[in-house]
């Protein structure tokens, strides 16, 4: 059995109910719904949420909430392994199943990557999403009492398309196997897969000027 599990917690403090604010005229978690959806590779669509207004709209949009998630896993110290742990055992799923985490604030993401991840998840690890760096990071620096520090000195002098591309987690979605998820296996090891992700379809959306690149990334995505 293939599950998609949405964390959708209610309280997010840098915007206001940011899981459920309106991206064009629809809450933002509802793009998530429809992309799991569209894929069609999942028995089951479940939101994980302390809200009942959350989940009054995730029904609404054709996703299961069997149950609210404690408020002891709702606080801004909760991960999201912690979350997608306890909702694998609350659902009695077998170890053999496989889940996908999909984050609420995804309405960039296409449901041809959730199929690509499925395809490339390897047993006893995972599948997440990934978005090559605009910019090299090797050839960066940090400052401190205004002074520079180079991050890697051996790299001062590369051009930038000589240096191999480093990645970052896109934060869209995460599959593995109950079994990975129950026991809390790190996400980010050696053993892990990847699905690259274009940057157009890449947003982390935390402050009000993400949701404003997203939504610009949108108008785009949606003139393609």
């Amino acid at each position: 059995m293939n599950i998609a599990i949405i964390p959708a917690r209610d309280g997010s403090k840098r915007i206001k109910n940011k899981n459920i604010k309106l991206f064009f005229g629809k809450p933002i978690i509802t793009y998530a719904i429809k992309t799991a959806i569209e894929s069609k590779i999942f028995d089951r669509i479940i939101v994980s949420t302390n809200s009942n207004k959350i989940k009054n709209i995730a029904i609404e949009s054709g996703a299961e909430v069997p149950s609210l998630r404690p408020n002891n896993l709702s606080d801004d110290f909760t991960t999201t392994l912690d979350v997608i742990s306890y909702e694998v055992k609350n659902l009695g799923l077998s170890d053999d199943d496989i889940v996908c985490c999909i984050y609420p604030t995804t309405p960039l993401l296409d449901s041809r990557f959730l199929k690509a991840g499925l395809k490339k998840l390897k047993k006893d690890s995972y599948c997440f999403s990934a978005c090559a760096f605009n910019s090299n990071p090797l050839r960066g620096f940090y400052i401190r009492d205004e002074r520079l520090y180079l991050l890697n000195k051996n790299f001062i002098n590369c051009r930038t398309q000589d240096i191999e591309n480093i990645y970052f987690d896109a934060g869209a979605f995460y599959f593995g196997y109950v079994k990975s998820f129950a026991d809390k296996k790190p996400i980010f090891s050696e053993d892990s897969t990847l699905i690259i992700l274009p940057e157009i379809n890449v947003a982390d959306i935390n402050t009000q000027n993400d949701w404003k690149i997203a939504e610009m990334k949108y108008k785009i995505i949606c003139k393609q």
